[in-house]
């Protein structure tokens, strides 16, 4: 135990507008076209998970001490957004095609400023060669300022009356402004800018994780920035302390979703953490 009385905080990955599969009804109009403002990057299912998700902040309001709240946040010039890319023949790269560095090599794919090139390719040959992910050029997606950047409406509610009748404020944390390398992780971006501390290891973060007795992760998605930050928890913090241990990891599974295309990953990123001692938990089920 971390301390006289147990603690238990609550990590929230991303649960972003963009991120949700939500109902017309839910999405504002855009004053310039009159059209509904739809998610960018909606996973199957993300809306229900982050209404379960909002009903157990409720439930548990006076056992849950901390709130952290990550945010992917990107400009619309970003090295997994489609402006950054062109193919060979000068054509527009669609959404959800990966590209490996050798296909920049042959010409298949370029960075649309030639000036990056070189840079890219250093990026591109430093995240394959580490094996978690490939370069994905995704939808322009939760862009600083957006409504999609914005946090569903029921999780900020529920926030709102913890930190009221909490008297403490959510934590939240920034990711993915920088454009030159993907941050999918709350606890470091893929490849970490040398130029750009804010890509690097959030010490700060791991400082106050490791205090919790037990924390409770959900959020989106769960193939992707769920997937990647709750690995590099049970990496970085017992380097922190010596007698932290996975176990006192709860993911909320039903409180999460992978990236359509992407549940083998899921699949497999459930179980080697079930195998590491993460518990793995109904949100409804969970006793605190």
């Amino acid at each position: 135990m971390s301390g006289n009385t147990s603690s238990t905080q609550l990590l929230i990955i991303d649960p972003q507008n963009d991120f949700c599969d939500l109902p017309d009804h839910w999405c504002p109009m855009d004053p310039r076209s009159g059209a509904h403002v739809l998610p960018a990057l909606p996973v199957k299912g993300a809306h229900a998970d982050m209404q379960r998700l909002a009903q157990f902040i409720r439930k548990h309001e006076a056992q849950i001490d901390h709130i952290t709240v990550t945010l992917d946040s990107h400009q619309r010039y970003d090295v997994a957004h489609p402006s950054f890319w062109r193919k060979g023949d000068g054509s527009d790269v669609q959404p959800f095609t990966p590209i490996l560095a050798r296909e920049v090599r042959a010409g298949t794919y370029a960075p649309r400023d030639p000036r990056a090139l070189e840079r890219v390719l250093q990026y591109m040959d430093t995240l394959e060669s580490q094996g978690r992910y490939v370069l994905m050029v995704w939808p322009v997606h939760c862009v600083i300022g957006s409504w999609g950047h914005g946090v569903h409406a029921d999780v900020h509610a529920a926030c709102d009356d913890w930190q009221v009748k909490r008297r403490t404020a959510v934590h939240n944390v920034f990711k993915g402004m920088n454009p030159w390398t993907e941050h999918y992780s709350a606890i470091r971006a893929e490849v970490p800018d040398q130029e750009d501390p804010e890509t690097d290891v959030n010490d700060r973060l791991l400082r106050e994780l490791v205090k919790a007795d037990r924390l409770i992760i959900a959020g989106e998605a769960s193939s992707h920035c769920v997937r990647s930050t709750v690995e590099d928890i049970v990496n970085y913090l017992p380097k922190l302390s010596p007698e932290w241990t996975p176990s006192r990891v709860v993911l909320l599974t039903d409180c999460t979703s992978p990236v359509g295309g992407f549940e083998q990953e899921q699949a497999a990123f459930l179980e080697a953490m079930h195998t590491r001692g993460v518990q793995l938990a109904q949100s409804s089920d969970l006793a605190l």
